[in-house]
């Protein structure tokens, strides 16, 4: 190894050189430096156009996460079957028949599920009372209730029970189960956080039941798999949506839905068209600056695009009728009532066709997207069809009933005689009259609403239709039977020596 020395001499010259050298260089660097820091800053406060432009969609995009039920969520004051510890012995029954009779914290109807083998079917009595107990379903299951059940007359009719411990779900059904359920009554009352029913991709059918929820969540709650749903009834009191169907399959024919603030919450997966089929969901009429957004169908995107069908349905008592977040949504002769906004599209497809849309504010709202809107009948409208910059929007056919923006014009015809017309908008036009009682009776008459018509009335039309009289330029009727139709508007003779 060759060390270099420098002699002493010579280092004494060069260390006040070298001093000179790496001061003037720091002082050259300085301004470099600071460049560099603030490069380096404005790199990590750029924002990344590529990442806001197409950003990472989750899979689904519901605004709040459901809490993920298991048996071994009960509580620790809740001991269902054998209090030795022991487990329940493996089903093999075809047909269990259970008379529950009130009893919680028997086990009883745990211990009838358990006994059933897969595929087999489970009797409800509940002459003595509801069957209080948590389901907790792993197998093919057929749930029947013996009484029977009308969903038109529920309340007098007494039905099984099935009632949810204080807390719990009252059933849960774990991925790739089917389940049916038919005849029988769900109750919980006092739910918490909880669902009713829950399934984690499983298949759920539910023929003739009725539901009676109130809690904080909702009261049937689908992550994926299959929810069909027919001749039910659902009274909740929840700020949820009564019905969440995530990334689920959905059908629903004849269902009504009250109390809920929101009536369903659809996110539909790739391939999936949920259908809802003459059913009915009815509001709180909760004011629009308080709370949560009161909305009937809140339709919201995931990952992939799919696809909501609509019809013969009636939504009346919240703020927003339809909310459209991200999917392809189709309504056909159907009715939204009572609401400030009809239907809102912030992004999507809509297709309203053949619908009457009762609104105080707006029709039909789009900010981005695209709208077909056709053939419908809109009432109480301040505005018909809103579309911002980002919308396209293609309407036409579409008739109004409303006393703010069907007012009518007056152009004159001869001097000081005016008559009247209506101009319309895009793709809709005004009709004179009262809005028909048999339409109010189907839509705000489902509330309880007396009768209030929207049409918009002019003082003397129908004599001035028959062919007598004008108008002045303030819009007052002038009666006069001396002329008949085109002749009152000739020109008044004058009178007088001239």
């Amino acid at each position: 190894m060759i060390t270099f020395r420098t002699p002493l001499r010579l280092r004494s010259l060069i260390a006040p050189a070298l001093g000179l050298a790496v001061a003037a260089s720091a002082l050259s660097l300085a301004p470099q430096a600071k460049a560099q820091e603030a490069a380096r800053v404005e790199s990590e406060t750029r924002p990344n156009f590529g990442i806001l432009l197409d950003p990472p969609a989750p899979r689904r995009s519901r605004a709040t996460t459901h809490r993920r039920w298991t048996g071994r969520d009960y509580r620790r004051d809740y001991h269902p079957g054998p209090h030795d510890g022991r487990p329940y012995p493996p089903g093999g029954e075809q047909i269990v028949l259970v008379d529950c009779g009130g009893n919680p914290g028997s086990g009883a109807i745990e211990d009838a599920v358990r006994r059933v083998a897969p595929g087999g079917t489970l009797i409800l009595r509940a002459r003595g009372g509801a069957c209080v107990g948590w389901l907790n379903i792993d197998k093919p299951l057929t749930i029947i209730g013996e009484a029977g059940f009308d969903p038109r007359d529920w309340n007098r009719q007494p039905a099984a029970t099935l009632q949810a411990p204080d807390g719990l779900p009252c059933m849960t059904v774990a991925q790739g189960v089917r389940v049916k359920v038919r005849d029988v009554v769900f109750s919980s009352q006092r739910a918490g956080d909880a669902a009713c029913i829950i399934g984690y991709g499983a298949q759920v059918l539910l023929n003739r039941v009725g539901m009676r929820h109130v809690g904080d969540e909702a009261a049937i709650y689908m992550d994926g798999g299959l929810l069909d749903i027919r001749n039910a009834v659902l009274e909740t009191q929840t700020v949820a949506p009564a019905i969440v169907a995530d990334g689920a399959s959905l059908t629903a024919w004849e269902v009504v839905v009250t109390g809920a603030h929101v009536g369903m919450e659809l996110i539909p997966g790739a391939g999936q068209t949920a259908r809802i089929d003459s059913t009915t969901l009815k509001g709180i009429g909760a004011p629009n600056a308080f709370g949560p957004r009161s909305i009937g169908m809140i339709i919201r995107s995931g990952r992939d695009y799919g696809r909501v069908e609509v019809t013969n349905t009636a939504i009346c008592g919240y703020v927003e009728g339809v909310a459209v977040e991200g999917a392809s949504v189709d309504i056909q002769g159907s009715r939204i009532c009572r609401s400030d906004k009809g239907v809102v599209v912030y992004n999507g497809e809509l297709t309203l066709n053949d619908t009457r849309v009762r609104a105080d504010s707006v029709g039909v709202a789009v900010a981005s997207g695209r709208a077909v809107i056709t053939n419908n009948v809109f009432a109480g409208v301040h505005e018909v069809i809103y579309a911002e910059n980002r919308a396209s929007v293609e309407a036409s056919g579409n008739r109004v009933w409303s006393q703010h923006v069907c007012r009518a014009r007056f152009r004159e015809r001869t001097r000081g005689r005016y008559e009247p017309y209506w101009s319309g908008g895009q793709g809709w036009e005004c009709v004179y009259g009262s809005y028909p009682r048999d339409w109010w009776a189907e839509e705000d008459g489902l509330l309880g609403f007396d009768y209030y018509d929207d049409g918009y009335s002019l003082q003397g039309y129908d004599t001035y239709q028959d062919g007598y009289g004008w108008y002045d330029r303030d819009g007052r009727y002038i009666q006069d039977r001396d002329y008949y139709g085109d002749d009152r508007w000739a020109e008044p003779r004058r009178r007088g020596f001239w």
